[in-house]
């Protein structure tokens, strides 16, 4: 061949044919070496033979190739062996997509390759979990920054060492990568660890450090149902807080032991440098602050009373390294003294008003004229202030002073920074730093043996003497199993969930076949169920996972491969075995002290990445318990969440985890609600589209403590007609006639409007109104799910069934016939009853100096916000302003504040009540001018008119559409 056969690049293109002296006449051939075997004419990689050669057998075994066709040279003969060669269409895959994609992993969480080094054996822990009275289930809350994850890292630290190279133990519970940037915990991240008490006895710590954000209470609402008690932590500067009064108000209502720690008491020598007294005074304020707040619930009794002298308040800095009691205090002078003094004789005067006469050595209970220092000031705080002064003022006789107190330092620790040789001093000062927090949580937190009554009794449906209920209460392992879950958590690819639960009785292993039951299951009604195949148990430790094979009862389990049906909390429970039949029930779902009003429109940028924000969203609604996710009729897609903060968050998530596409998102709104003001001006009634029957019904104002008894479960629609009727002749004075006639409650069987049978026997058939009752309840719950203004859900209204005329055939009072006209004429009765709007309410509280308090009255009052207290907080100079502000007008708050008070104040705000727009939205008479601020007559019809238009609804709310026409006809009459 000569050199025309390639090209300039070494590419073989053939022999050159279009030469002006090269005349082909017939073709020609070029003939090559003989073949040994029929195999190698398969078109393998080695073969000469490509597609479009014709091959003939020419004598002696030879092959022709006619070099008029044209010939292909294979992969290999080009590329080599080792080469693919991908032959595809153009222009099928978009230019922004590469052809073979790079492999990605989702590092949205920190994990650990290894398991940690720690001071503990890992199946020491694993066995400890097998016996449940050594083990404790603990939730950390507080507020927000009060330093529960620095008192989570105290306990790591004490557990973890630092072998490995770059081992960073700070914030160790904060695994997501926005918890890290913005400094604030926003998932609850659980810490089984083994922590010993002062007499070397060792026990399992299961601990859940939660969120201290008003946002994400969630959180802490998830962890609470896993645990058996509630360490509560409370900053010594700022006190009770808002989101302090909320958890306390919440363990109150569920039964939660509680006890206290006050954090950052370092603040109070360092930062305000009080004196000794005065320091006191204020660790003593923010202890009677808890308790009043403890005190002012309903469920309150002495076993919730919170004093040092119980031992169920310990003091601490985080920060500091340190952590005692009265006990560990009164120990370390027992042991430094030599002498046989009870520490509880001791630690019983260390509070109070006792006071220690220093040349008698003796207590008193009278200061002999202000002459005597109390005891808590002299035996604690006078040495603390003193060794924080030697140490941070570097003086002179520190060597000498520390060895006094068995502190004992080499010469190069002397020369470090003044904080850390105050941190390394502290630390052999006190010693273990979770010493005194362990024997707090031993003795006041009980076990998971002591505590399944509390979990069991308020939780599980079920019949206490059935055998699921008696193995729970047992906490038996090898009862049936049942495993409450109640958080999901992701798995590093953000592709599939783990699911935390917790385990009540029996025992879970791997590859066990199990029934997943969701929050709608019943025994009657078991669509809300899957079998599932556990494909992993794990310990999780928020940063890595100890894989284990089985579990018992009394545990907290991390369990992989049942989450595909679960989207808040489940049940996980074992296959039923053969024998009788046993009704198992679900544990009640998760209720949360915040709502969902919050609300923002997504949608993709692409509108061929729709299937990838659905498949989004349906992991988000996983990965946050409170958040609701929902479909308008105009086809948008709605986000509710509880906040900005929160907002920003999911929609962090949404973008970068789990879809994975950009998004549009619309300018925040609210969630409304509907209400009436008044009674129903006529008697309303709509007949069925047969015209067989005919349904009257009136509606009127439901009182609000009625709502706020059904939204807190405390009255249940599903009691005995007796026990409800009772409740509420008893709590709220109803007749008892009307308390009995009780149809439902709605919507979903615990909102907060009634359905009511008030009709007469000589009146109505009551026979033939039972037999279409529960069509009357659908159409019911219809109405109030879906409001006649804006589509929204109606809250606070009772309709009264007045009048019922019903076919005596069964055929002509079917449900298709009832469930409509039920709705249409709970909408008319709506309609004439005055209607109104409601909007929800944030209480705010805001911290700030005492010269920034008028900027924030300013900032409140340009946004409908009104002051309902403002009072200098105890032993700082800080200011509390406590206000009420519409969370339609809250957007931007925070920053606006910020803005005003040159970043001084600091607020919270927390979802508190629901409250009547002014004006009349159905006011035609009022004019709304767009780009205009609406003024207060006109806010209610401005809202209602832009809800509509945003949900695709017509302008106005048609009343023709919902009357009959005589009811038109009588309407008019009255007009």
């Amino acid at each position: 061949m000569d050199s025309a056969d390639y090209d300039e690049f070494g590419n073989y293109i053939g022999p050159d044919l279009s030469s002006s002296d090269s005349e082909i006449d017939e073709p020609s051939t070029t003939r090559y070496s003989p073949i040994e075997s029929d195999d190698d004419l398969e078109p393998n990689a080695t073969n000469r033979i490509g597609p479009g050669m014709d091959v003939d057998d020419e004598p002696g075994g030879q092959i022709v190739l006619h070099e008029d066709k044209k010939y292909y040279p294979t992969a290999a003969e080009v590329y080599g062996d080792d080469v693919e060669v991908l032959v595809q269409d153009e222009d099928t895959q978009p230019i922004t997509e590469p052809i073979i994609k790079p492999t990605k992993v989702k590092a949205f969480q920190v994990t650990e390759q290894d398991l940690p080094p720690t001071f503990y054996q890992k199946q020491f822990l694993v066995d400890l979990l097998g016996h449940p009275e050594l083990v404790r289930n603990v939730t950390l809350a507080g507020h927000l920054h009060h330093g529960k994850t620095a008192l989570m890292d105290l306990l790591v630290e004490e557990t973890h060492s630092r072998d490995r190279d770059n081992y960073n133990l700070s914030r160790y519970t904060d695994t997501h990568f926005l918890e890290m940037d913005r400094l604030i915990s926003i998932k609850a991240s659980p810490m089984s660890l083994v922590l010993p008490t002062s007499k070397g006895k060792s026990y399992a710590l299961n601990i859940m450090d939660t969120p201290g954000h008003v946002d994400f209470i969630d959180e802490f609402v998830a962890a609470s149902r896993l645990g058996d008690g509630i360490v509560l932590v409370v900053d010594a500067v700022e006190g009770v807080m808002v989101n302090t009064e909320r958890i306390i108000q919440f363990a109150l209502q569920e039964q939660l032991p509680l006890t206290l720690v006050i954090n950052k008491v370092d603040r109070l020598i360092v930062e305000l440098k009080l004196p000794p007294t005065d320091a006191y005074h204020k660790l003593k304020h923010t202890i009677v602050r808890v308790n009043a707040l403890l005190r002012a619930h309903p469920g309150w009794t002495d076993r919730y009373y919170l004093s040092p002298e119980r031992g169920n308040v310990c003091f601490a800095s985080a920060l500091g390294g340190w952590c005692f009691s009265l006990s560990s205090f009164a120990r370390m002078y027992t042991d430094l003294w030599d002498v046989a003094i009870p520490v509880a004789d001791l630690a019983a005067r260390l509070w109070g008003d006792i006071y220690y006469h220093p040349e008698h050595r003796t207590f008193h209970r009278k200061s002999n004229r202000g002459q005597l220092e109390r005891s808590f000031v002299h035996f604690i705080l006078a040495p603390l202030y003193k060794l924080y002064s030697h140490v941070l003022g570097q003086a002179a006789d520190l060597p000498h002073t520390l060895a006094t107190l068995g502190v004992h330092l080499k010469p190069r620790q002397l020369t470090l920074d003044p904080k850390d040789l105050l941190h390394l001093v502290l630390r052999q000062f006190f010693g273990s730093a979770a010493t005194a927090l362990v024997e707090m949580v031993v003795t006041h937190v009980p076990s998971p043996v002591d505590g399944a009554a509390r979990l069991v009794e308020r939780f599980y449906p079920g019949p206490m003497d059935g055998p699921h209920a008696e193995a729970m209460l047992r906490c038996d392992p090898a009862g049936p199993l049942m495993v409450q879950v109640a958080k999901l958590y992701p798995d590093e690819r953000a592709e599939n969930f783990y699911a935390l639960g917790r385990i009540l009785s029996g025992t879970v292993t791997t590859a066990q076949t199990v029934r997943v039951l969701g929050e709608s299951y019943s025994p009657l009604d078991e669509e809300d169920m899957a079998v599932q195949s556990v494909t992993g148990l794990w310990i999780y430790e928020s940063r890595y996972k100890i894989e284990v094979a089985s579990l018992g009862a009394g545990s907290w389990v991390l369990l992989g491969g049942v989450d595909t049906t679960i989207t808040t909390s489940a049940t996980v429970t074992d296959q039923p075995t053969a024998g009788p039949d046993v009704d198992v029930y679900t544990f009640r779902p998760l209720r949360f002290p915040a709502a969902a009003v919050f609300k923002v429109a997504i949608e993709p940028v692409q509108p061929v990445q729709h299937p990838r924000l659905l498949d989004g969203l349906r992991k988000i609604s996983k990965s946050y318990p409170l958040l609701t996710t929902k479909v308008e009729e105009s086809g948008e897609h709605i986000v509710l969440g509880s906040g900005e903060i929160y907002m920003d968050c999911v929609l962090h998530d949404l973008r970068k985890l789990y879809a994975e596409i950009d998004i549009n998102v619309a300018d925040p709104s609210v969630r409304f609600c509907e209400t009436v003001v008044e009674t129903s001006s006529i008697k309303c009634h709509a007949e069925t589209p047969n015209h067989k029957n005919k349904l009257s019904m009136v509606s009127e104002p439901l009182e609000r403590k009625v709502c706020e008894d059904i939204e807190a479960r405390r009255v249940s629609i599903e009691w005995p007609a007796r026990q409800l009727g009772q409740y509420m002749e008893r709590q709220h004075q109803w007749d008892i006639l009307a308390a009995r006639s009780i149809w439902a409650f709605g919507p979903d069987n615990h909102g907060p409007n009634i359905l009511l049978d008030d009709t007469l026997p000589s009146e109505v058939d009551k026979t033939l109104l039972r037999s279409v009752r529960d069509s009357v309840r659908q159409g019911f719950q219809w109405a109030t799910r879906e409001g006649p203004l804006c589509d929204e859900t109606i809250r606070g209204v009772k309709f009264k069934i007045l009048g019922a005329d019903l076919a005596p055939e069964a055929l002509y009072r079917g449900g298709g016939q009832v469930i409509p006209t039920a709705r249409r004429v709970c909408y008319s009765s709506f309609l004439m009853a005055t209607p109104r709007l409601m909007e929800p309410v944030y209480y705010v509280e805001v911290q700030a100096p005492a010269d920034c308090v008028a900027s924030v009255y300013t900032v409140l009052a340009r946004r409908r916000g009104h002051v309902t207290q403002d009072l200098p907080n105890p032993g700082s100079p800080l200011y509390t302003v406590k206000a009420y502000l519409p969370v339609i007008d809250s957007f931007g708050f925070e920053t606006d504040l910020r803005a005003h008070t040159q970043g001084q104040a600091f607020c919270q705000q927390v979802f508190d009540h629901w409250e009547v727009v002014p004006g009349d939205p159905l006011d035609k008479g009022l004019v709304i001018r767009p780009l205009e601020v609406s003024g207060a007559p006109l806010l209610a019809r401005d809202f209602m008119l832009k809800t509509r238009r945003r949900k695709g609804l017509s302008e106005d709310v048609s009343i023709g559409k919902y009357f009959d026409d005589p009811m038109l006809l009588e309407l008019a009459q009255n007009l």
